[in-house]
């Protein structure tokens, strides 16, 4: 049930910010935006696939993988990223958190201890935000206005979503031990 809530607020958010003309939004790529963040719902499903279907399907993952996406668009469409001081900040370390839970959820708790589960899962945060941070280089690069960057907000978000990649990779992996 909370997989459905979160795609279909996702869907709604992205809808929202591409018919209703909002100041805020521009210069914030939504368009980019409207094309990318929806294959977070189809990702963990399309694994689960490849896997042979062989256990039930990842419902939290996906769900922990599609909110860091949906909070992302909240935020923009609710000016909190350029009203809410540290907003950004906060915004970076509790995406990461979701982000490496649900990839550590997709790790069967059978086939890795939980320190090898905690590492992975971090490892793969931390790379997941330095492409992140590169693809919004890029962005800015090609004219894109709004988004504020600066060295010092990549260097926070580097660590702060490093933290939360950390934090969210250690809670998924104690949560699902105790359940296996």
């Amino acid at each position: 049930m909370a997989m459905w809530i979160v795609i279909v607020a996702l869907v709604l958010s992205l809808l929202v910010g591409l018919v209703v003309p909002m100041e805020r939004l521009q210069g914030k790529g939504w368009a980019a935006r409207a094309v990318g963040y929806p294959l977070s719902a189809i990702v963990m499903g399309t694994i689960w696939f490849f896997r042979g279907r062989k256990e039930t399907f990842p419902y939290v993952p996906t769900a922990l993988l599609v909110t860091p996406f949906l909070l992302d668009l909240l935020g923009n469409l609710f000016g909190w990223f350029d009203n809410v001081r540290n907003f950004d900040d906060a915004l970076h370390f509790v995406n990461w958190m979701f982000l490496c839970a649900a990839f550590v959820a997709m790790i069967h708790p059978g086939v890795a201890a939980p320190w090898n589960r905690i590492a992975l899962g971090t490892g793969f945060g931390a790379s997941a935000i330095i492409f992140w941070e590169f693809l919004e280089y890029l962005i800015m690069k090609s004219g894109t206005s709004g988004l504020h960057l600066t060295y010092e907000d990549t260097v926070s978000d580097l660590l702060l979503s490093f933290l939360g990649g950390l934090v969210g990779s250690f809670a998924i992996a104690r949560i699902s031990t105790k359940k296996s």
